[in-house]
């Protein structure tokens, strides 16, 4: 499976953007997908998880309201959509997919190559 991030960019606080991790290589129909984000000098942590239906997500307590994540199967493409940002959601973000849904890292197998999004104050 290759997972290709994109959508990042630089922008206001207050703004918003959309991040895309677009897959190929295996159906994704029935595996999670997972976004986690690592800023500079920081461990990677979750953002927010995505079930195979698209049914049941989970955020982390510092985006939940603000950001949002959606799939289309049919598209192999999972989003974050996120609003109302913040100079501390700086960071690269990442999406993986695993068999497991889970708010762990540890618990994905593949990760796509991240995308830079930089907020402003």
């Amino acid at each position: 499976v290759q997972l290709q991030a994109s959508g990042g960019g630089l922008v206001q606080a207050g703004g918003s953007l959309r991040l895309s991790c677009a897959a190929s290589g295996r159906t994704l129909s029935t595996y999670v997908m997972g976004w986690f984000r690592q800023a500079s000098g920081k461990e990677r942590e979750f953002v927010g998880v995505i079930d195979w239906s698209g049914c049941s997500t989970t955020y982390a307590d510092s985006v939940k309201g603000r950001f949002t994540i959606s799939r289309d199967n049919a598209k192999r493409t999972v989003y974050l959509q996120m609003n109302s940002l913040k100079p501390e959601d700086t960071a690269a973000y990442y999406c993986a997919t695993g068999p497991r849904y889970s708010i762990t890292r540890y618990d994905y197998d593949y990760w796509g190559q991240g995308t830079q999004v930089t907020v402003s104050s």
